[in-house]
């Protein structure tokens, strides 16, 4: 079992960015039967999505997150030693896109640039990387960005799919001080990795005529092999198997118990999902933010694009928190952790 202590590093400041394309799952007329709309709706608890434009990638949303961070705190760019970017839209298969938002940023070449590539557990094993170099001597300041436009790799055919996903972009700086100690569980089910896939595009299946086409599937879906696919009752039995266990052993481990924590800050799978979970640990509904009702599910994206939407222009001083990621892989991560004199920066759009 990965469970990771670190010390004397903690989250400096928070930005996020999201496409000022707003659609809505009212206009899913066409995909769902009009008498179903209201009641999909209620089920994901998504009303509108931010959805990014032809021209605009994840890396594009992320840039501008870091800049307002950057902006907004005063950073000097040449005291960040190391940029992680963790995405699974990048601009490219090669380079990689940290490399890339280095340049853009104008981070000294002394930046170390790094692309990680995980979906929905994403934010939680990013700031895991993070937070374990900053804890590394020569090592003070690291750039987080972590962004997904997960609707360009979406059927708008896929009524299980077309009305979740939005994409958004998001900038965390993780940085050497004087803060408390942080817990990190991180856990892996490759066994369930057909759950959520992408099956076409890369090496094990490369591309061809006959799986870019789109074809109808199971319940009249229609997709191509380059789109996702979610087997929606596995990925939610695997959700409610593994996350209220993480929770529980995180909250063990400490010796502490839910009263204690300020916020728990779940992925925005969808709201039924999170719903259930929160009642089955019989915590107060007041400490877990929402954002999923107007911006979908952002995969890696969403907990700090929930921190940032509902937490904004404060700074948070010694909250205490825990942060839970699931999803694609099948993997899931739990972290502990302290908001001491952290800077979060207002939503901005793109």
């Amino acid at each position: 079992m990965a469970f990771i202590t670190y010390k004397n590093v903690g989250i400096r400041a928070m930005a996020a960015c999201v496409p000022s394309n707003i659609v809505y799952n009212k206009d899913l007329g066409y995909l769902i039967p009009e008498e179903e709309i209201e009641k999909t709706i209620n089920a994901i608890g998504i009303r509108e999505r931010r959805i990014s434009d032809a021209n605009t990638c994840s890396s594009d949303l992320c840039f501008k997150a870091a800049k307002k961070l950057i902006e907004d705190n005063e950073i000097d760019v040449n005291t960040i030693d190391v940029l992680l970017f963790l995405s699974q839209t990048p601009d490219y298969k090669m380079p990689a896109t940290a490399p890339l938002l280095q340049n853009r940023l104008g981070l000294p070449n002394t930046t170390a640039s790094l692309d990680l590539n995980l979906a929905c557990s994403g934010y939680i094993y990013g700031l895991s990387s993070a937070f374990a170099y900053a804890s590394q001597q020569g090592i003070n300041r690291v750039l987080l960005l972590v962004g997904e436009t997960f609707t360009k790799l979406t059927s708008p055919y896929d009524k299980v799919n077309w009305p979740l996903f939005g994409d958004a972009g998001t900038a965390t700086i993780i940085e050497k001080g004087d803060y408390c100690d942080s817990y990190f569980e991180l856990m892996t089910d490759g066994s369930g990795a057909k759950s959520l896939i992408i099956q076409a595009g890369e090496f094990r299946n490369p591309t061809t005529v006959e799986n870019l086409q789109i074809t109808e599937r199971e319940d009249g879906n229609k997709r191509s092999d380059h789109q996702i696919y979610m087997d929606g009752m596995d990925v939610f039995n695997f959700t409610l198997r593994v996350v209220p266990k993480a929770i529980k052993n995180m909250l063990a481990a400490l010796s502490i118990q839910p009263d204690d924590i300020d916020y728990f800050l779940f992925h925005q799978a969808n709201k039924f999902m999170i719903d259930f979970i929160v009642k089955k640990l019989k915590i107060d509904t007041v400490k877990v933010p929402y954002c999923i009702d107007r911006f979908g599910n952002t995969s890696s994206a969403s907990i700090p694009l929930t921190i940032v939407s509902e937490l904004e222009s404060k700074v948070r001083e010694n909250e205490k928190i825990i942060l839970c990621g699931f999803g694609a892989g099948l993997s899931w991560g739990t972290v502990y952790t302290e908001l001491k004199n952290c800077a979060i920066s207002s939503l901005i759009e793109y």
